[in-house]
């Protein structure tokens, strides 16, 4: 990237290393992630994932809750003091005590609704993990404002490898669904005990109601739009439990969800992690905001139309590789999730614009234009009674809200709708020259691993060589981040 004027040295040089660490993290922790996820996939049955499936619900909304939006306030605050990191703290630790106590005496009713006592201890132990991660929400939202990720990128690594192997090891016992649960306990420990035991910061101070007022605003607009974007995430979830009522479905669902996720919300999170406090601390400047907005949106695109292509590209035999035929049925909602998650990181991204120029209201809007288009979708495809067509119409939802948010922020951040567009489409079209040449290489073999390793080979040969040919200047940019060679102006 060129060297700005407004932009400090310091400030380029903490925003590389930001990203490069994300990408590390995100890397690293989803190969653990996968290699463990192939383990569990083999030998658990569909219904321990759909038990987990239950659990994970409830605990979204109790996640949520406890940051209660907090955390992302502190992010996009310009200077946040010591007394608003201790607040925070403070306050989210009573929080999450509070709602632990209320699911711990709801655990019977949640056996009760799915007819399976097992979720009671289930419940129990699973839902500790909300109140662990919760300790540390603060370490991790300081480091991200500081852009010293290295030390996230480490905890989290460490924690799925040490998580991973128990979790591995318990379900090769015969433990089934209690493999998962302690996995996800012990992960949230992990973590935050090394933030804790490296980390320096403790806090320093009770509660203070000046620093609440100052973070209030933006905090609980981050918690409304936090609980209905959780609420229309597990609405799936919700109505495949209800409406078909076996647990084999919400496997099946939550196996595709899983790993189309692995793609979509690694870069979203790479993005929020890197780019938002660079963001916020351009705020006051709307040329210097504009031409970030420029990087980010080409940058993005870079990333996202290739990897999620071209996990939809190589579903079919990834999935027959990694698992044989015990998950056919997960295959087609796979590859329609990923593309899917090409809107939902857009829409998150342009959500972060609105989010680090404080625009409150519009984060609002913009979830209950994305909750609404999720329930008429599900409304129009639940009654035909086919996982297929009701992820159809997710995609659909998600397409809309897409068009509608890239609209409303366009004008919020005063950057016109055309260039909006015009900084994505040549990675679009790379992208799609990408799948076809992915599907292509594919149908030269039938041998699953023989047909995968060819359409990833293919697939990232034509995308890299469209990328010198058009002299993408991201390549070597997302070169120079990964290996380090970014210069020190």
């Amino acid at each position: 990237m060129n060297n700005d004027t407004g932009e400090g040295p310091s400030l380029k040089l903490r925003t590389a290393r930001t990203l490069k660490w994300n990408t590390i993290d995100r890397v690293a922790s989803q190969v653990v992630y996968a290699l463990v996820g192939i383990v569990l996939a083999n030998v658990l049955s569909q219904e321990d994932f759909g038990l987990v499936g239950v659990l994970l619900i409830f605990q979204a909304f109790a996640t949520i809750l406890t940051d209660s939006g907090f955390g992302a306030a502190l992010l996009s605050k310009e200077k946040p003091t010591a007394a608003d990191y201790s607040t925070v703290f403070w306050f989210n630790f009573v929080v999450s005590g509070v709602i632990y106590t209320i699911l711990w005496f709801c655990a019977p009713l949640i056996a009760a609704r799915f007819d399976n006592p097992e979720l009671i201890p289930l419940s129990r132990v699973m839902f500790l993990s909300f109140v662990i991660n919760g300790l540390a929400i603060v370490q991790v939202n300081k480091l991200m404002k500081d852009m010293n990720v290295r030390p996230l990128a480490i905890s989290n690594t460490m924690a799925l490898i040490f998580s991973g192997g128990v979790g591995v090891a318990l379900a090769l016992m015969g433990y089934g669904a209690w493999a998962l649960v302690w996995q996800t306990v012990l992960l949230a420990a992990f973590k935050t005990s090394f933030l804790w035991v490296s980390g320096k910061w403790r806090p320093s101070c009770m509660p203070r109601l000046d620093s609440l007022k100052a973070i209030w605003k933006v905090g609980i607009s981050v918690l409304t739009t936090s609980m209905l974007n959780t609420l229309c995430l597990q609405l799936y979830n919700i109505v495949i439990a209800a409406f078909y009522k076996t647990l084999q479905s919400l496997g099946i669902y939550t196996q595709a969800d899983k790993w189309s996720k692995m793609g979509s919300a690694s870069i979203s999170q790479i993005l929020t992690a890197s780019f938002v406090p660079l963001l916020s601390s351009a705020q006051s400047d709307a040329e210097r905001f504009s031409r970030y907005i420029t990087k980010i949106n080409r940058f993005t695109a870079f990333l996202l139309f290739p990897v999620l292509g071209g996990m939809a590209a190589v579903g079919e035999p990834l999935f027959h590789t990694l698992f044989g035929n015990k998950w056919d049925a997960a295959i087609p909602l796979f590859q329609i999730l990923c593309l899917r998650g090409i809107f939902v990181v857009v829409t998150s991204l342009h959500v972060n614009y609105l989010l680090s120029l404080g625009r409150a209201k519009s984060l609002i809007v913009v979830e209950t234009v994305k909750d609404v288009l999720l329930i008429v979708a599900i409304l129009s495809t639940i009654w035909f009674n086919s996982l297929t067509i009701l992820v159809w119409g997710q995609f659909a939802a998600s397409f809309l809200t897409y068009v509608i948010v890239t609209v409303l922020t366009s004008r919020q951040i005063s950057y016109p709708l055309g260039r909006m567009a015009g900084d994505m489409m040549p990675f679009l079209i790379a992208g799609l020259c990408m799948g076809c040449g992915a599907l292509a290489a594919e149908n030269l073999f039938r041998l699953p691993l023989l047909r995968l390793i060819a359409g990833a080979i293919a697939g990232a040969g034509v995308y890299v060589g469209i990328a010198i040919l058009a002299r993408f200047p991201e390549l070597k940019e997302a070169a120079g981040f990964l290996l380090g060679r970014f210069r020190r102006r």
